[in-house]
Order: C-alpha cells, then structure tokens, then sequence
C-alpha cells in the first residue's frame, strides 16, 4: 500500500518534465524574432532567481509595432502546468501579441529548464510569480498586469491572487480546489488497493514524503480556502469532460470566490 503511494507522491512532486528543448525551439528561434497574424514581435529570455536561490528560465514576448501609453504596454503573466513549461505559453503569445498585449512566461522551479528538483503543485510556485511580478514592476515597461494559469498554473494564480490587488485579471483554466481532494478522488478513479479504513494513515505518510522530498505541505495547496480574499477580476473555465480534476473543483473555488468572476465550462 505505502508503495503506491510513494509512486503517487512522485506523480505529485517529480512529474515527466518538458526538458528536451532549447530556446531556439521557442517562438521567434534562435534571434528571438517573429510574426504572428500580421504583428510583429520580439522575445526577450532572462533568468531570475527565486526565493528558493534557484534560477528560473523565463522568456518575455513583446508586440514590436505596439505603442503603449508612456511607452508601457499592458503584460499577462501565464503560468504552466506541472508537467508543463513556458512553451505552453504559445496560445496566449497567439491570442494576445496581435491585441499590443506582451506575454511573460516562465519555467516554474523544477520545470522546463529551470533549477530545481521537484514541483509542489502552486505552494512554491506562487513565490515565483511574485518574484516575476517585481521584475516587470522594476522595468518600467509595462503598464497592467494580467495572470494566465492551467492546472498547477491556474492554482498558482489563485494562490497568488489575494496577495497582491493591483493585479488587473485573472484567467484560471481547470484548477483544482484542495489537493488532497484530488489526491483521494485518483485514488478512487485508478483503483488503487487501499483499504477506506486506512485512507487517513496513508494519506498522513503521503504528506510527510512530500514535506521531506519537496518541502511543502500538502494541506496548504487549496485555493477554495484562500479566494474569498481575491477580488481580482477572474475568468474560470474546465471541461465537462475533464477526468482527472472534476469541474466540480472549479465549481466550488468559483462559489467561494469574492471578486468579479465568469465561468466557461
């Protein structure tokens, strides 16, 4: 039994990672340059270091043709998933580029080509968009800030949502609302042998593994308990059909939610 769970732990925290690129594989190559739908734009790639004192890879996407007020452009800040990296941003440099929006993405600690061994599903990710969040303050060059999240991501954007107001919008795409909802709902769905009466001691020693391989605590990923302190403009959307986090996760954090908010599904 405790073996299973010590492969769910790592299906937790040590995911597959999108490593096999390099920033030529990003959109704009090798020279950073490219067009999307008529527009013009240019990728910038930095490192910054986290909390944590670990490098992490991130890219900025800028419209080249753009004039923004006081030469300052409005950026959203989109956020992978945990097996994910800032390649996933593609979709939002699409959709956004062509609107004078400019794109920062990043590869959380312990993803993409970012330091770091393992993830921890928003709990450390938040700090990492915070440190982003102060750099784009720090430049000067954009004007609203707008954040972008998908699974982890979009738990990361909720987690970071009721620290810091000034932010304009959020989109959260297919969150869950506690992990360890979601950690006993696969191990429902999967099947997995563990004995109900028994569920709470393993669940106990699934905690301790992850505090010890990744350093954060499971109970403290769970956006519904923090959203009623949000009141940044929020987008929701998941999939009806979605079969491993349930629309009813989405469901709940929206209920609890305590700003403006729509929802997708």
């Amino acid at each position: 039994m405790f073996e299973l769970w010590g492969q769910l732990v790592d299906a937790i925290c040590r995911p597959p990672r999108d490593s096999e690129f390099t920033k030529g594989d990003l959109i704009g190559g090798e020279l950073g340059r490219f067009k999307v739908s008529g527009f013009n734009g240019r990728r910038e790639d930095l490192t910054l270091v986290n909390k944590q004192g670990l490098k992490i890879e991130c890219s900025h996407f800028i419209p080249s043709d753009a004039k923004g007020k006081d030469g300052k452009l409005p950026c959203v800040i989109y956020c992978h998933c945990n097996s994910g990296s800032r390649r996933d941003a593609e979709e939002a440099v699409y959709i956004l580029i062509p609107l004078g929006v400019s794109v920062f993405t990043l590869d959380f600690a312990g993803s993409g080509l970012s330091e770091g061994q393992y993830v921890t599903l928003g709990a450390h990710e938040a700090d990492d968009i915070e440190v982003v969040v102060a750099h784009l303050r720090r430049t000067g060059k954009v004007s609203t800030l707008g954040l972008w999240g998908r699974s982890m991501g979009a738990v990361t954007t909720l987690l970071y949502s009721n620290r810091d107001p000034s932010i304009a919008g959020i989109v959260v795409d297919s969150p869950f609302s506690k992990l360890t909802q979601l950690m006993l709902e696969v191990v429902e769905q999967q099947k997995l042998p563990v004995p109900r009466a028994l569920l709470k001691v393993a669940l106990a020693a699934m905690k301790r593994s992850v505090r010890k391989k990744a350093g954060f605590d499971l109970d403290k990923v769970a956006p519904v308990e923090v959203v009623s302190q949000s009141f940044i403009p929020a987008l929701f959307a998941h999939a009806h059909g979605d079969a491993f986090i349930k629309i009813s996760h989405s469901d709940a954090i929206h209920a609890a939610y305590a700003g403006d908010k729509n929802f997708i599904k």
